[in-house]
């Protein structure tokens, strides 16, 4: 029995059922492996995904791709000019990084499964995808100007994300910046598991919030962190606290209080995770 229904879904009860217990199986190996194994792990797991639950590959229209994509690029279109090395990771069918590339100097897509990207054999001429073990990144240190992740670090093993956060950290230059847009655990879980728990069960094995990843952002040594609010393609730059503050006063709800404000427009445009952290310039030495 599905918990909820979502607008635009269009798949059968069967076939919500046949996706969450698939994904969750194959989640449970990851969430059960140790480092070592999830090395291979992570591009072995989404490969069999794809090849077990096929319309996961399926493309969206091409208006409503070129419709995301264009939300995403009026987020990122403020960081890029036609000098930056452009990163993004997870970069899904790379219609974001081709977009980029029309603008910036050079871009690099770095990735765990050639599954849905080895469908798109024309590239342009400035872009590079490169396979990861999920974790790392495997550039030149101070390489990148802007990293760019879009519901990815979700994915990634909680004991994996600091990590990455560092990697990420060391392959961009001295002012360089990562945005990273993820969806908030206070109106989750957003992955198929919201339609028969109120837990990430999937392939999502940890959401997030501010207050979190602002933490682990610090650790990995990120000298700065901004938060940008809103949706549709309109956004603000805000300071932290005031963010940390709703999430720590919804956390106190129970959920069938939190959910309706943290799921309308407002609450959406507030707590979507959308985190800058800067890399700080190293001052010369004397």
């Amino acid at each position: 029995m599905i918990r909820k229904s979502l607008p635009g879904e269009t798949r059968t009860p069967i076939q919500l059922r046949e996706h969450y217990e698939i994904e969750k199986e194959l989640a449970d190996r990851l969430r059960q492996s140790s480092k070592e194994e999830r090395s291979h792990l992570y591009a072995a797991l989404y490969d069999e995904l794809f090849r077990r639950v096929p319309h996961l590959t399926q493309h969206a229209s091409s208006a409503r791709r070129q419709a995301d994509v264009a939300i995403q690029m009026r987020l990122l279109r403020p960081f890029l000019d036609e000098t930056t090395v452009f990163l993004e990771i997870g970069p899904g069918d790379c219609s974001l990084s081709f977009a980029a590339a029309e603008i910036v100097r050079s871009v690099y897509a770095v990735d765990v499964s050639a599954e849905v990207t080895k469908k798109y054999p024309v590239q342009p001429g400035n872009f590079n995808l490169i396979l990861s073990d999920g974790s790392n990144i495997p550039l030149p240190p101070e390489s990148v100007d802007v990293a760019f992740s879009n519901q990815m670090v979700e994915h990634l093993h909680p004991d994996d994300l600091p990590g990455h956060l560092r990697s990420v950290w060391e392959a961009l230059k001295p002012g360089g910046v990562y945005l990273c847009v993820t969806p908030n655990r206070l109106n989750g879980p957003h992955d198929i598991s919201r339609y028969f728990n109120t837990v990430a069960a999937g392939f999502h094995l940890k959401e997030y919030t501010f207050h979190e990843l602002r933490f682990l952002f610090q650790e990995a040594g990120f000298s700065k962190m901004e938060a940008y609010v809103g949706g549709a393609g309109r956004y603000f730059r805000s300071p932290m606290p005031p963010i940390i503050w709703l999430e720590k006063f919804l956390a106190l709800l129970p959920e069938r209080i939190r959910m309706p404000l943290a799921w309308n427009p407002l609450g959406r445009g507030l707590l979507g995770i959308r985190i800058a952290g800067r890399k700080s310039v190293r001052r010369a030495s004397l």
